[in-house]
């Protein structure tokens, strides 16, 4: 019986560290959803490319993209000419709308994308 009292005890404290991690609130109000776990399976062209997605008052304030494995040259493309499209985007029911990617970029941008979708998803059914 200690044993399986343990064992719900950690899952819990384990499952309540994971979501702190994947979430949280800041004291404006700002929602910050980081996606290196939640979209984990999503490649760019050259591995993952996880985010923060800054959600505030259901608008995307700010997405910022997290260390990759990208190559540097279109990483600083994303962010100059790819992420500030997604700022001012109502969120609504865990989608946004549709944001088109970068020539020449296209797998990271798609990865990015995804990324942010999944953040809004999460964001949307956790808040």
């Amino acid at each position: 019986m200690k044993k399986i009292i343990i064992s719900l005890l950690l899952t819990a404290t384990v499952g309540t560290t994971l979501a702190q991690d994947v979430m949280h609130k800041e004291k404006d109000g700002t929602y910050v959803v980081n996606t290196t776990t939640l979209a984990k399976d999503v490649e760019g062209y050259s591995g993952t490319t996880p985010v923060e997605v800054y959600i505030r008052k259901n608008k995307i304030v700010k997405v910022l993209m997290l260390k990759s494995q990208e190559t540097p040259k279109y990483v600083a493309k994303i962010k100059k000419l790819f992420l500030p499209k997604f700022e001012g985007l109502k969120v609504s029911k865990g989608s946004i709308p549709d944001v088109d990617g970068l020539t020449g970029a296209t797998f990271t941008s798609n990865s990015v994308k995804e990324n942010v979708v999944r953040g809004v998803r999460y964001y949307s059914e956790h808040k």
